[in-house]
């Protein structure tokens, strides 16, 4: 049997330069089941670690607080990833902006490829804002940025 090749953030790099749908589990405080959100504001921050960011009232915060350890999953580059780690909640409020963002950095501890054997991903998930689009292109531009502090 082949040996599978180890994938590295690096891999990932292309992928995870925002604007990319990116589903994020945890595990629920209160229910002790698992969880999974749709988040976008995701970033590569250096070769062991993602930054993302989530509304500070959000449910995840809790979850992480409780149990810091998730996955997300990354659907593109033709095929689907799961990375592995462990979170810290950096900032639950981010400062330099006026919405109310928590900042999170996952160390990652490992990648897999998640993908059923003999397919590939053709399209990947596309997703379209349904708010003011120049309010929404300058609210990401100052999440992106606040994340890579």
């Amino acid at each position: 049997m082949a040996q599978e090749q180890q994938i590295t953030l690096n891999d990932l790099q292309a992928y995870l330069q925002g604007e990319k749908l990116v589903f994020l589990s945890t595990v629920d405080a209160e229910t002790n089941t698992p969880s999974v959100s749709a988040i976008s504001w995701v970033k590569m921050y250096d070769e062991n670690s993602i930054r993302f960011s989530i509304s500070s009232n959000s449910r995840i915060v809790d979850n992480l607080k409780s149990n810091p350890r998730v996955t997300l999953a990354l659907i593109g580059l033709e095929s689907v990833y799961s990375v592995i780690g462990e979170c810290n909640i950096i900032e639950e409020k981010m400062e330099g902006i006026a919405m109310r963002l928590a900042k999170i950095e996952l160390k990652v501890e490992n990648i897999f490829n998640s993908m059923f054997w003999g397919a590939k991903i053709v399209q990947e998930p596309l997703y379209e804002k349904t708010y003011d689009l120049e309010k929404a292109k300058k609210l990401d531009e100052e999440v992106y940025a606040l994340l890579m502090k």
